[in-house]
């Protein structure tokens, strides 16, 4: 891609800070809309089973509208394109509280999915492309980001929800700052764009068959963020009978755990490499879902479902890594497992209340569990060779890190 001429450190460096911001306001709304699902809920008297199958539509829209972004991108230009795909998803936010009826919740979600899909694309295509200019790892700290802002606009709903404030007000006030944050920090990111003769992209690419066992590794833990992300607050309403603050600082503790995870990460996994730290983390995660499941008390649920959000932060960034590098095109092993790992997400907190409808949310969350104990039995996976285009370790280097196992992608 093409663009700026002025590539110097310090521009670079603000570009790093902008698509941050950009990471965290993406985040936000995500955290503002999943505080205030209970309200959804009750606004428009649905039962858990029409509640999972409303939140099934942000995956229907996310997948019939993901492969235009490239297009866009390619058509306008990184920042343009940004620009219009996150305010267009900041804005989202507004429609599901103001659905009375399933039929329009469904239409809002549909929406909802599209433009967080398409935004979605568009900020790691350009966060990818910043790391690559300054030669470093950054995209485990822009997750993190993005954890911060689930973190931040989970934290206001969770104060909206307590005081008892009406969705409808509480999502357009916190559509509104998040567009204008969006926006601006917009402003500073790369303004890159593609070559003159470089066609179109494709609307899909197969992955390599090596990063399927990746992507499956990521569809475990992206499957327990979208379930307790979008469930957790209805766990304690329903099953432990909780006031609607308490529950909506479920969502507020693993959006925390997550954060500071995924902020800390990098040096965890530089200490012990991917296949331990993901072993260890499965261990956290399930440890976590055990927690959620049989002690039926608020307090043994919130610390569940902050060992949940420390037990998958990492695992996602990882398995982008590790698929870089298991085979000779980076560029489409990454596209696939993202695929998967995406797909996990949108289609997770819909089957959570599919289960839900025909037992209960207990089991449910049993279900999580289950794919929280996947991630230590498949964690070997992530053991993959260096980053194309880099040699082996030699026997030498290799003795002198014993504690660790291969390198989890581009290193500061």
């Amino acid at each position: 891609m093409t663009g700026e001429t002025d590539l110097s450190p310090a521009r670079l460096r603000h570009a790093r800070f902008a698509i941050a911001a950009v990471f965290c306001a993406h985040g936000a709304v995500t955290g503002s809309f999943a505080t205030r699902i209970p309200w959804i809920q009750e606004h428009a008297q649905l039962s858990a089973g029409s509640l999972g199958l409303a939140l099934a539509f942000p995956a229907v829209g996310a997948a019939l509208t993901m492969p235009l972004a490239g297009r866009i991108n390619h058509r306008f230009g990184a920042r343009t394109a940004l620009r219009a795909l996150l305010a267009m998803w900041t804005l989202s936010l507004v429609l599901p509280s103001l659905a009375p009826n399933l039929p329009t919740l469904c239409f809002a979600l549909f929406v909802y999915g599209a433009t967080a899909g398409m935004s979605d694309v568009a900020m790691n295509a350009l966060g990818v492309e910043t790391e690559n200019r300054l030669r470093r790892s950054i995209m485990s700290s822009l997750h993190g980001m993005w954890s911060v802002g689930a973190l931040l606009g989970s934290a206001a709903g969770t104060v909206a929800a307590h005081t008892g404030s009406d969705a409808r007000l509480h999502h357009l006030i916190a559509a509104l700052a998040l567009t204008a944050a969006g926006l601006v920090a917009v402003r500073g990111v790369l303004d890159l764009r593609s070559e003159p003769h470089d066609e179109a992209p494709a609307h899909f690419a197969r992955p390599p068959k090596s990063a399927l066992l990746i992507g499956a590794i990521g569809f475990c833990a992206v499957f327990a963020e979208g379930a307790s992300l979008d469930w957790s607050a209805v766990y304690l309403r329903d099953v432990l009978d909780t006031d609607a603050g308490l529950a909506a600082a479920s969502t507020t503790a693993f959006a925390l755990t997550m954060a500071v995870a995924r902020l800390v990460g990098d040096r965890v996994v530089d200490r012990f490499g991917p296949v331990r730290t993901v072993r260890a983390s499965g261990v956290v995660a399930t440890a976590g879902g055990l927690l959620v499941v049989s002690v039926h008390h608020p307090a043994a649920a919130l610390a569940g479902f902050g060992m949940l959000g420390l037990g998958i932060a990492v695992v996602v960034p990882l398995a982008f890594a590790a698929a870089a590098r298991s085979g000779p095109a980076p560029a489409q092993a990454i596209a696939g497992v993202a695929t998967i790992t995406y797909t996990s997400g949108l289609i997770a907190p819909s089957a959570i209340g599919a289960v839900a409808d025909a037992t209960s949310l207990v089991w449910s969350f049993g279900l999580v569990t289950l794919l929280a104990f996947a991630l230590i039995a498949g964690a070997a996976v992530l053991r993959q060779g260096p980053p194309v285009g880099q040699p082996e370790a030699t026997p030498a280097e290799k003795a002198a890190r014993p504690h660790r196992d291969e390198p989890a992608g581009i290193q500061p």
